[in-house]
């Protein structure tokens, strides 16, 4: 694994996601409630905090939970929740270590179909189904790990130029095309909870 992202939009952090199967969980898991370059900029902070050039699972599994917490949590913070991301980043290590020998690259490593993949990545702590897909998309789109049916496995996000996740940026204009459909589904989300909410107040 060694391509050029352009998921935070700063070199040095798309760099290590490009060549670290684990700095790209990491970013991925981050991924909620800020924005997404802050997200995918995190784990180049937290591995320059660490003194290391790459994010080790072993390493991370077994720091101390306050001070990894305090590390999350030094000004600019990696999340706007430091405290608790610091506790999930360190779950999804823990677990890495005790599923995959702390090799992220494990999880899709001869997987023999999209199902099993995603059925791998729903696993993981702070995985969820929609985050597994997303994930499963940007692997497939970017990274290079097609097996089969992995595209029907990912949903929406695995169709071609969609826009719809991360999956889909490769640079600001992609960035741009997918800040707008987030917004839009968002728009849409709150319309229909203010439209069941009129309907109950009518009844």
């Amino acid at each position: 694994m060694d391509v050029t992202l352009h998921l935070s939009q700063d070199p040095e952090a798309d760099e290590l996601l490009g060549r670290s199967p684990l700095a790209a969980l990491v970013g991925m898991l981050l991924d909620q409630q800020v924005p997404m370059e802050w997200a995918f900029k995190g784990p180049r902070t937290i591995a320059d905090r660490l003194g290391a050039d790459d994010l080790d699972a072993h390493d991370i599994a077994a720091q101390d939970p306050e001070a990894f917490a305090a590390l999350l949590s030094e000004k600019p913070a990696v999340h706007r929740y430091p405290g608790s991301m610091a506790k999930r980043v360190q779950q999804l290590c823990q677990y890495l270590v005790e599923h995959y020998d702390g090799d992220a690259g494990a999880v899709w490593k001869d997987v023999s179909s999209g199902k099993e993949l995603l059925g791998r990545l729903q696993e993981l702590p702070g995985f969820g189904r929609q985050k597994a897909q997303i994930f499963l998309a940007l692997l497939g789109k970017q990274l290079g790990v097609r097996p089969t049916g992995w595209r029907e496995a990912a949903g929406a996000y695995g169709e071609p130029k969609s826009f719809r996740s991360v999956a889909d940026i490769t640079g600001p204009e992609s960035l741009t095309k997918v800040r707008a459909h987030k917004q839009e589904m968002k728009a849409a989300a709150k319309a229909e909870k203010a439209q069941k909410a009129d309907k109950a107040a009518k009844k």
